[in-house]
C-alpha cells in the first residue's frame, strides 16, 4: 500500500510545481525587453536558428565530458551555493555582453557549464549520488526542463510530460555514459541531441537579448543571472520530485502533482 504523502512533503511538492509550470519564458528576468526579444526570436535567419541548435548541442556535450564524469561524490551540503554560482555566471555574462554576438560561445559555454555545477550542487543537496550515473543523467535532463515558452508549441513542455519525452534517451544512457568513458559516444550524442533540442528555446532568447544594443555588458550580466536563476529553479523543484519519489514512489507523487492546483 503507498504511502500518504504528508503535509509538509505537499507543500514542497506544490512550490516544486509552482517553479515548473509557472514560468512565463526562461529569462523572466527580462520581461522589460520581452517584446523586443519574441520579435527578434520570429526573425532569426534559418542558418543562424541552426547555429544556435548546433552550438547548444556542443555546449552540452562539452559539458558532460567535463563536469558529469569529474565531478567527486563527497558529502552533500544541506545548502547548495546558489549565490556563489550565480555570482560566477554574472561575471561570465559582462564579457558576452561587452563583446556581443562574437563571445557569445564563449559565454555560453562557461555559463553552461558553471550552470551545470550549480545544479549538481543542487542534486547532492537533496540527497542524490552524483557518483550514481542516473543522478548524472537527471541533472543533464533539467535543461530540457523549463515550462511553458512562446518559442516552444512544438514541445510537450509539462514536467512530467518533458520527462517523458526524454525517457526513451534516458533509459539508454547509463551505457551511454559508460560508452563515453570507453570512447564509443553515439548513444550519449542521442541523449544529448534530445536535451539540446529543448535547451535551444532557452539558448536563443538568450542570445537574442544580448544582441539588443542598448543592454550592453551590465545587460549581458543580467542576463546571464536571469539564465542561472532559471535553471537553478528547475534544478530545486527536480530534484525535490526525486526526491519526494524516493520515499513514496514515482505513481504516487506524480498523482499528487497532477492533483494539485495552482
Amino acid at each position: 500500500m503507498a504511502k500518504t504523502i504528508s503535509p509538509e512533503d505537499e507543500a514542497t511538492l506544490k512550490r516544486a510545481k509552482q517553479k515548473m509550470e509557472q514560468i512565463g519564458w526562461a529569462m523572466q528576468g527580462l520581461n522589460k525587453v520581452g517584446n523586443v526579444i519574441e520579435s527578434r526570436i520570429a526573425l532569426l535567419p534559418k542558418k543562424q536558428q541552426e547555429w544556435l541548435q548546433q552550438l547548444s548541442y556542443k555546449v552540452l556535450h562539452t559539458v558532460v565530458k567535463s563536469n558529469l564524469l569529474s565531478m567527486k561524490k563527497g558529502k552533500g551540503r544541506s545548502v547548495p551555493w546558489n549565490k556563489t554560482y550565480k555570482a560566477l555566471v554574472t561575471s561570465s555574462g559582462l564579457v558576452g555582453g561587452a563583446f556581443g554576438a562574437s563571445a557569445f560561445a564563449v559565454d555560453l559555454t562557461v555559463a553552461t557549464k558553471l550552470m551545470m555545477r550549480s545544479i549538481m550542487d543542487i542534486a547532492r543537496s537533496e540527497g542524490e549520488d552524483l557518483s550514481e550515473l542516473d543522478t548524472q543523467l537527471a541533472c543533464l535532463q533539467v535543461f530540457a526542463l523549463g515550462g511553458k515558452t512562446k518559442h516552444d508549441d512544438s514541445l510537450e513542455t509539462g514536467y512530467y510530460a518533458s520527462r517523458i519525452a526524454v525517457s526513451s534517451a534516458v533509459r539508454g544512457g547509463t551505457k551511454a555514459l559508460e560508452g563515453l568513458l570507453r570512447g564509443s559516444t553515439n548513444p550519449l550524442l542521442q541523449l544529448i541531441a534530445t536535451v539540446a533540442a529543448r535547451f535551444s528555446v532557452q539558448v536563443s532568447e538568450k542570445f537574442v537579448a544580448q544582441a539588443v544594443p542598448v543592454l550592453g555588458a551590465a545587460g549581458g550580466a543580467s542576463i546571464n543571472l536571469a539564465f542561472i536563476h532559471h535553471f537553478q529553479n528547475m534544478a530545486q523543484a527536480h530534484f525535490a520530485v526525486r526526491r519526494l519519489e524516493r520515499v513514496y514512489g514515482e505513481k504516487e507523487v506524480r498523482r499528487s502533482y497532477a492533483a494539485i492546483e495552482l
